[in-house]
């Protein structure tokens, strides 16, 4: 009777469960129900971010196509619609743990899903007007997704198995950019045409929308564990009048909680790693395939290249978040986890220069004849695609673990500035990218990955400190 009673309870936002003593809990008679909420949060992501991720991917090129078949009844831009997500996104990040708060994770979840699912349909008859309304809506949506994604993720694993189920929900989630841009590569494999007209694009956005639903229905299979939302109201706020709603309490108390954090040292620190994350992730996930597609040295086959793109940038995730969770278990603060950002690091900028010997610098903004430092290879951009989305999953693969170990008891919160800063930063990749040419996206890039590499490393070696002097502290109590 146990296990009946977790599913219904709330997440709890401080600490640990009360059931986590109770090793053993089973789900389904097989599985640890910790790391079967793990796999089916990641199986849940991977199918809404199939459909999410290749739109992300390719609608530059989708609604260039449409507003060209619209006799100008549609003027809609990708990169502007993309910008909005984000610009909404960062600042909805703030209210975004009161909102799980009050409604749990898997509520908030299955909520922001939604609206996803929302958004990727209206690609089935794009209009301006709603493409920027219901941009504006996943901006909120991904808010309250991503802060109860991450409060799911910390609450379902513990100190050891931390990296392990990171690694595990980042490898199934990024099998997105695999099933996606498949599907996509596929539906336009006819040589001969060069565009995308509308009834291919019904096809393309009425099977994402679908596979968006799908994932959304997997939520509902979430197990919550076992106890209420706690809160460390101070004493003179216990003494509210019981008429008011305790959950509300609780979540003014969250949002206080999360300003107070944004503004210690180590999470300034890991901003600039934050804001790294969302300028490359805005890079793989828009720019780079928009590059691919308006690089005319590649004739027809441009187009199905922005697909394949995603594809590689998939295998890429994949590897990386494999590899680095089954590291996972081997790694603690202050061992592993900066090696891992270093790897990615070296990675990304060898991947940059390639990418700037490969691609014409004006391929962001405009189809273009030109001719980069090298002949533009089909081959080298897609190692290229492989490189970008092994160095981001070497990143994220370690920002989540870094935040459960320096804030075990607040995990939405640091998962809410986290996700804040890397949005704010995507935005304004985004809004930037429709004025700079292809080398100032380089740079930008290197100067962050730069500085977010080297202040990461410096919080991870304070956090290792930090702990050795509690583990003194408790062995001389």
């Amino acid at each position: 009777m146990a296990d009946e009673e977790d599913t219904d309870a709330p997440l709890l936002f401080h600490g640990r469960t009360a059931g986590e003593s109770r090793e053993g809990t089973r789900c389904c008679g097989f599985m640890d129900v910790k790391l079967y909420n793990i796999v089916l949060l990641g199986l849940s992501f991977m199918l809404l971010f199939t459909a999410f991720q290749t739109c992300s991917m390719v609608e530059t090129i989708v609604l260039e196509s449409a507003a060209k078949d619209s006799n100008g009844t549609f003027d809609g831009k990708g990169y502007t619609s993309l910008a909005i997500i984000y610009a909404v996104f960062a600042p909805s990040n703030w209210i975004a743990p009161s909102v799980v708060a009050i409604f749990t994770a898997k509520w908030s979840l299955i909520a922001g899903a939604f609206l996803y699912c929302v958004y990727i349909a209206l690609f089935l008859k794009p209009m301006t007007v709603t493409l920027y309304l219901t941009s504006a809506l996943v901006g909120i949506g991904a808010a309250v997704l991503w802060t109860a994604q991450g409060n799911l993720l910390t609450v379902n694993s513990t100190r050891e198995t931390r990296g392990r189920d990171t690694g595990i929900f980042w490898a199934l989630m990024q099998g997105s950019l695999l099933i996606g841009n498949l599907f996509f590569f596929f539906t336009f494999n006819d040589q001969k045409d060069t565009g995308i007209t509308s009834s291919k694009r019904m096809v393309l956005f009425g099977v994402l929308t679908i596979v968006g639903i799908c994932g959304m229905l997997l939520m509902f299979f979430i197990r919550n564990t076992s106890v209420q939302i706690q809160s460390n109201v101070s004493e003179s706020q216990s003494n509210v009048s019981e008429s008011e709603h305790p959950s509300r309490v609780g979540a003014f108390d969250v949002f206080k909680r999360s300003v107070r954090m944004f503004f210690t040292k180590e999470m300034l620190l890991l901003c600039f790693c934050f804001a790294y994350t969302g300028l490359e992730q805005s890079f793989w996930a828009g720019i780079y395939e928009t590059t691919i597609g308006h690089t005319s040295s590649f004739g027809v086959a441009s187009k199905r290249l922005t697909g394949l793109c995603g594809v590689f940038v998939g295998i890429g995730e994949i590897v990386g978040g494999a590899v680095f969770g089954l590291m996972g278990n081997r790694q603690k603060v202050g061992h592993g986890r900066d090696s891992v950002v270093l790897f990615g690091y070296i990675v990304h900028i060898v991947c940059f220069f390639l990418i700037f010997l490969n691609s014409p610098d004006e391929s962001p903004l405009v189809e273009t004849n030109q001719l980069p430092f090298l002949m533009p290879n089909a081959y080298l951009s897609m190692f290229c695609a492989f490189l970008l989305g092994l160095g981001d999953s070497s990143f994220n693969t370690q920002i989540y673990p870094i935040l459960g170990a320096l804030y075990p008891e607040d995990s939405a919160s640091a998962c809410a500035i986290f996700k804040f800063v890397q949005a704010l930063a995507s935005a304004m990749a985004f809004v930037y990218s429709s004025h700079l040419v292809l080398k100032w996206h380089l740079i930008i890039m290197t100067a962050f990955a730069t500085l977010g590499s080297i202040f990461f490393f410096v919080v991870d070696r304070w956090a290792h400190h930090q702990i050795i002097i509690m583990n003194a502290e408790i062995q001389g109590s």
